[in-house]
C-alpha cells in the first residue's frame, strides 16, 4: 500500500486543503477548479482500470489508498459543511468509478457516498445520485459502479422532508432504467452483480415503504408510485432470476407484502383494475413522459399472482385469498376476460423465464377449468371494449403455441387456447378467429385456425339439427342456423389460403400445413351441404364452385404438380420428404375437384 506520504496522498491532501482554504476565503470559483482537479485525478486512476496495461495489485493499493483518504478527511470534525457541500455535487461519481477496483474499493465508496448523503441536503443528493446514474461513462456500466449509488439513494429517499412525491417522481424512472439495463444485461454481469442490484432494489423499495408510512399513508399519489415501482421490479427480477423459482419465492414474498400495504389486491391486480387506477391516480388523466418507465406494471401484476400461486409452500395467510380470486374468475366472465388481458403481457415477453411462462398457462387452464361451460352468461350488450383485448391475448397464447421447445407445454397451451376461444360469445368468436387467420404468417398456426373454425362449424351443425323423432329430414325440413360460422365469409377464409391477397396460387411447400388445412375445411362444408340439402355458405351456387373450381383448384393443381415433378428429378432426401409432404395436398385437392365437377354437372 502506498504510504501517507506517496505522491498520490500528498497530492490529495494539498488540493483538498486547497479546495477548504478558497472555501473559507469566499473564492468559490477558484475552489471549483481545485474540485475540478481531484476530480480528473480520480478519473486518471478509474481509466487505468480500462487500459488493462497497469499492475492489478498497484492499481488496488493507490484507488483504496486515495479513498481511504477522502473518506478520512470528510469524517473529520473539523471540516466545514460548504467543503462537504462543494463536494458532494462532483465526488460522487468519480469515486463511484473506483468501486469496480476491488471489493475493498467497493466498500470504501459506499462509506464516502453514505457520508455525503448523511451530511448534505437529501433533496441535493437525489439530484446529484441520479446525475451520476443517468451519464454514466463509457466503460463504468456495470454493477459495481451503479450498486453504492442506488445504495446511498435509498437512505437519500427516506430523508427527503419536502415536496416527496414530486422528486421520487422524477427519481425512479432513473432507478428503474438502470435496473432494467443491467438485469437484463446476461453477457455482462454475473449471478453475485444481479444479486447485489436486486437487493439494492428491494432496498429502495423499503425506503419508499418507510416515506409512505413517514407520511402516515396521507399521500396517495405516493403509495401508489410505491406499488407501481414494486411492480415493475418484479418483472426485472422474475425475467432476470426467475428461472430458478426457489431462489426468488423469499423476495416475491417480500414484494408482495409490499403490495398489501399499498392496498393492493390480487383480484385487482389480475383483472388490472388497480393498476389502472394507480397510473390514473399519478398522471391525473394526462398524458405523462415519466410513466414509460412503468412499461411493464401489467407483467408485474400478473406475475404476483402467479408468484403467489407458485409458492404454496411459503406461509403466506393471503393463500386463501388467492382461491377466492379463482373462484371469482371462475364465475364472473368480464372479470375473466380483463385477466385475460392482463396475462397476456407473460406470454408476449420475451425475456420472461419458460417456466413462469408454463405456469402462466397452468394458471390460466385452471381457471378456464373451472368454467362451467354449461352456464348461460348474459352477452353483455356492447364488448367491442373487449373485442382488441381478447384478440390479444388469444394472440399471445399463440406464440406459446409455436415458440415453447416443450412438447406438452405447447399441447397444453392449445388447449387453453380452445378453452379461452370457447368462452367468448359465437359472433364475436368468429370475428377474432378471422383476424387471427388474416393476420398470421405462419402457414402451420393458419393451418391450427382453420382446424377450429371446422371444429366449430361441427359443433354449431350438430347443435342445430332438429330432433324430431322419427320423422326424416327432407327439404322442406331445413334446421335453422344463426351461427356465423355458417356463412359465406368462411370461404373467404379458404380463398385467402388458396388465392393470397397478394395474388397467384399460395407458396409451396411453405404454406404446405395452411393449404391442406383449407382444403379440408372446404372439403368438410361442400359435404356437409351437400349432405344436409343446405347452402349456408353459398359453397353449392354455381358461380361459387366455378370460382373454387378455376381460381383456386386448377391453379393449384399445376403447382402441386410442378413440384411433385421436380421433385422426383431429385434423388436426395429432401426431395423424398417433399413428396411424402405433398401425398395429402394432392389426395385432398383432387378430391375437393372431383366433389365440384360431380356438383357442376348438375347445376343447371
Amino acid at each position: 500500500m502506498s504510504s501517507p506520504n506517496s505522491p498520490n496522498s500528498v497530492l490529495i491532501q494539498q488540493t483538498l486543503d486547497s479546495c477548504s482554504q478558497s472555501i473559507a476565503n469566499g473564492d468559490y470559483k477558484q475552489s471549483e477548479e481545485f474540485i475540478s482537479e481531484l476530480v480528473s485525478f480520480l478519473d486518471s486512476i478509474s481509466n487505468s482500470i480500462l487500459s488493462e496495461t497497469n499492475d492489478e495489485h498497484e492499481l488496488d493499493d493507490s484507488a483504496f489508498q486515495v479513498l481511504e483518504q477522502i473518506y478520512q478527511y470528510l469524517i473529520s470534525p473539523s471540516l466545514d459543511q460548504e467543503v462537504t457541500d462543494a463536494l458532494a455535487f462532483e465526488l460522487p461519481k468519480a469515486v463511484a468509478k473506483l468501486a469496480c477496483v476491488s471489493a475493498r474499493c467497493f466498500e470504501n465508496v459506499e462509506r464516502i457516498i453514505d457520508r455525503f448523503v448523511q451530511t448534505c441536503n437529501p433533496r441535493d443528493m437525489v439530484s446529484v445520485l441520479c446525475d451520476a446514474m443517468s451519464s454514466s461513462s463509457d466503460g463504468f456500466n456495470n454493477s459495481s459502479y451503479f450498486t453504492p449509488l442506488l445504495g446511498a439513494l435509498a437512505k437519500a429517499f427516506e430523508a427527503l422532508q419536502r415536496r416527496i412525491f414530486e422528486q421520487l417522481k422524477a427519481a425512479i424512472p432513473v432507478v428503474l432504467k438502470v435496473l432494467e439495463a443491467k438485469l437484463s444485461d446476461s453477457e455482462d454481469e454475473e449471478d453475485t452483480c444481479a444479486l447485489d442490484l436486486v437487493n439494492k432494489a428491494i432496498l429502495i423499495a423499503h425506503s419508499l415503504k418507510a416515506t409512505c408510512m413517514k407520511m402516515d399513508r396521507k399521500d396517495e399519489k405516493l403509495v401508489a408510485l410505491f406499488g407501481l415501482y414494486v411492480l415493475q421490479i418484479t418483472v426485472l427480477i422474475s425475467n432476470r432470476m426467475g428461472a430458478k423459482t426457489s431462489r426468488c419465492f423469499p423476495m416475491m414474498l417480500e414484494l408482495s407484502h409490499f403490495l398489501q400495504y399499498c392496498g393492493l389486491s390480487y383480484l385487482g391486480l389480475i383483472t388490472g383494475h388497480e393498476v389502472d387506477r394507480a397510473i390514473d391516480l399519478i398522471t391525473q388523466g394526462d398524458e405523462d413522459d415519466s410513466m414509460g418507465c412503468f412499461a411493464h406494471v401489467k407483467s408485474g401484476a400478473a406475475l404476483t399472482v402467479l408468484w403467489r400461486d407458485l409458492s404454496d409452500k411459503v406461509s403466506d395467510t393471503t393463500h386463501e385469498d388467492l382461491d377466492t380470486v379463482k373462484y371469482e374468475l371462475c364465475n364472473d366472465q368480464i372479470k375473466r376476460w380483463e385477466a385475460f388481458g392482463t396475462l397476456k403481457h407473460l406470454f408476449t415477453s420475451f425475456n420472461l423465464p419458460w417456466v413462469l411462462k408454463k405456469h402462466a398457462i397452468d394458471f390460466l387452464f385452471c381457471i378456464m377449468e373451472g368454467v362451467d361451460s354449461h352456464k348461460e352468461y348474459v352477452e353483455p350488450l356492447e364488448y367491442s371494449e373487449y373485442t382488441p383485448t381478447l384478440y390479444a391475448a388469444l394472440q399471445a397464447i399463440q406464440l406459446v403455441i409455436v415458440y415453447a421447445s416443450d412438447p406438452l407445454l405447447r399441447k397444453k397451451a392449445f388447449d387453453t387456447f380452445k378453452m379461452v376461444l370457447a368462452d367468448l360469445p359465437v359472433s364475436l368468436r368468429f370475428d377474432i378467429l378471422i383476424a387471427l387467420i388474416t393476420n398470421s404468417e405462419l402457414s402451420s398456426m393458419i393451418a391450427i385456425l382453420l382446424g377450429c373454425v371446422k371444429d366449430e362449424m361441427h359443433k354449431q351443425y350438430l347443435q342445430n339439427i332438429p330432433k324430431l323423432n322419427g320423422v326424416e329430414k327432407s327439404e322442406n325440413n331445413i334446421f335453422q342456423h344463426s351461427s356465423p360460422f355458417w356463412s359465406a365469409r368462411v370461404l373467404d377464409l379458404v380463398e385467402f389460403v388458396l388465392k393470397p391477397p397478394n395474388g397467384g396460387p399460395p407458396s409451396l411447400p411453405d404454406s404446405t400445413d395452411a393449404v391442406l388445412s383449407a382444403l379440408n375445411l372446404y372439403r368438410y362444408v361442400l359435404i356437409t351441404e351437400s349432405s344436409g340439402n343446405t347452402n349456408y355458405t353459398e359453397v353449392l351456387s354455381k358461380n361459387n364452385l366455378q370460382k373454387a373450381y378455376k381460381e383456386w383448384f386448377e391453379s393449384l393443381r399445376a403447382l402441386v404438380s410442378g413440384v411433385v415433378a421436380e421433385s422426383h428429378k431429385e434423388n436426395d432426401q429432401l426431395a423424398f420428404d417433399t413428396v411424402c409432404a405433398f401425398n395429402p395436398v394432392e389426395f385432398v385437392l383432387y378430391r375437393c375437384i372431383e366433389l365440384v365437377e360431380e356438383k357442376l354437372k348438375h347445376c343447371t
